[in-house]
């Protein structure tokens, strides 16, 4: 699978159960690069791309079990270290902030063989600067 997370300068994904932002370039450039292929994800974060209706989403209490190989997977409320094994590449979207906390990205990508392949920056909405990093090993 293909991992797709939001993370905060500290590695935050979420604080106090709720998403730490959202942005509505963010959610159609994810969209536009998962054409063609299914995006795996949960109810919690069906609600950020049921606005633009997508026919590649599919919903599972456990997507990043259910992705296959080639498949893309967004997670916000779930730590992926469990599932690295299935992991064949990452893309981290940096908000280039820090935001309160306490659920981390829990893949210690340099320790574990990740290497930024690719990186750029663009504008969203709420963010004047979002980093797409993407990993390989």
């Amino acid at each position: 699978m293909i991992l797709i997370a939001c993370i905060d300068d500290g590695g935050g994904m979420m604080f106090n159960g709720r998403r730490q932002s959202r942005d509505s370039v963010l959610t159609k450039h994810i969209i536009g690069i998962t054409a063609g292929k299914k995006l795996w994800m949960d109810k919690y974060s069906e609600k950020i791309f049921v606005s633009e209706k997508p026919g590649n989403l599919m919903i599972s209490p456990d997507p990043l079990t259910e992705a296959g190989k080639g498949d893309y997977c967004f997670t916000e409320d779930i730590q992926p270290g469990a599932y690295e094994d299935r992991i064949e590449m990452i893309m981290l979207y940096r908000w280039n902030r820090a935001y309160p906390s306490d659920l981390l990205f829990d893949i210690p990508l340099e320790e574990h063989g990740w290497k930024v392949s690719a990186a750029r920056d663009f504008a969203g909405t709420s963010h004047d600067k979002i980093t797409e990093e993407v990993y390989m090993r």
